[in-house]
């Protein structure tokens, strides 16, 4: 990388105070030298082999250690005028905000630990998104509101998952203690509250949209339609709809794409549905407003359908390049260091 500087008046300063400090060294040794007064010289006394060379070594390493220190000065004086260079990178920054939406009537629930789980661990990777759970029957329920707080996330995305470990079949069910039944009722608490009703579909996305920034009930408009992070839902149903909803699907997702908020569909059910009306009718609803809809028709399992989604959905991460000015002072320091060494042994000699 190119190298600069952030202080080149420093080094210029630093520059002329050293010039100036020689200029006086000069002009004091020269008046010296004019003087006449008698000076000792012990040339006469050292005038053996033994002592002419103790002293020319003596000399030399006076010399060495001048040189250093000079050497020295001109590396602090680059310190000083900080060198820097630039620093070229990417900054994955994103702006997303995702609110699972996961149907949990009693066709479902088998399947939406497995959702819950694939979530898990996708989120060690998550770098800025916000995730936030809604679970919904006749009426919904926020586990926990969008957050990036992705311990409390991890949390309560794992207390869910236990608390659906004993649902997975109807044999699970069966083997169930009263403390596990109990653990799950608390879970599905505030989701079955209408009477004759259960998995109404379009109701429970809207409850979802509604934990996403900008979006009004029964409404939208220019103003609550522009949002700074993108947003999706990812819809874990099998849109079997028992009861009659304030929201029909289709009208729910009308509502979330006048505001910008993408619906994901993920059929949660048992493949002998998948050809079903209610399914197609699914499939055709969430593809038509822009979104995608999986099932595990081709062997996927629930976990390969969700990252499915999540990769197909990263083109919302914003890759943003950036450059700024770091200091580098990495080699000028080594090499000052390296000279004080040598310096330190120099005057550790002379001084013997």
């Amino acid at each position: 990388m190119m190298l600069a500087w952030h202080w080149p008046w420093a080094a210029l300063a630093g520059v002329l105070a050293t010039l100036a400090i020689i200029v006086l060294i000069v002009v004091f040794a020269r008046r010296n030298a004019a003087d006449d007064t008698p000076v000792f010289s012990m040339d006469d006394d050292l005038n053996t082999e033994h002592a002419s060379r103790l002293f020319r070594q003596w000399r030399a390493l006076g010399r060495l250690a001048i040189s250093v220190l000079v050497l020295a000065l001109a590396l602090a004086i680059v310190l000083v005028a900080r060198p820097s260079q630039v620093d070229a990178g990417d900054e994955r920054a994103s702006s997303r905000d995702i609110v699972l939406c996961l149907d949990v009537s009693g066709s479902t629930l088998p399947y939406d630990r497995e959702v819950i789980d694939t979530y898990l661990e996708l989120v060690k990777h998550f770098e800025g998104e916000r995730i936030g759970l809604s679970i919904f029957n006749s009426t919904s329920r926020t586990v926990f509101p969008l957050t990036d707080d992705y311990e409390l996330v991890t949390k309560q995305l794992t207390s869910a998952s236990k608390a659906l470990k004993g649902v997975e079949s109807q044999d699970d069910i069966d083997k169930m203690s009263d403390a596990e039944y109990q653990d799950i009722a608390n879970w599905l608490e505030g989701t079955q509250n209408r009477k004759d009703a259960t998995s109404l579909i379009g109701d429970g996305v809207v409850s979802c949209a509604a934990m996403l920034p900008g979006f009004a009930y029964g409404e939208a408009n220019h103003a609550n339609a522009d949002r700074q992070r993108a947003a999706s839902i990812v819809l874990a149903t099998d849109n079997v709809v028992s009861g009659k909803p304030t929201y029909s699907l289709t009208e729910a997702l009308d509502l979330t794409q006048q505001t910008k908020i993408t619906v994901d569909g993920l059929y949660s059910g048992p493949k002998a549905s998948e050809s079903d009306q209610t399914t197609t009718d699914m499939k055709s609803a969430i593809e038509s407003h822009g979104g995608i809809f999986l099932t595990q028709s081709n062997g996927a399992s629930i976990d390969e359908l969700v990252r499915d989604i999540q990769s197909r959905r990263d083109t919302d991460v914003e890759n943003k390049a950036k450059s700024s000015m770091v200091d580098a002072p990495g080699l000028w320091t080594l090499a000052l260091a390296v000279i004080l060494i040598i310096w330190i042994v120099c005057a550790w000699r002379l001084r013997r």
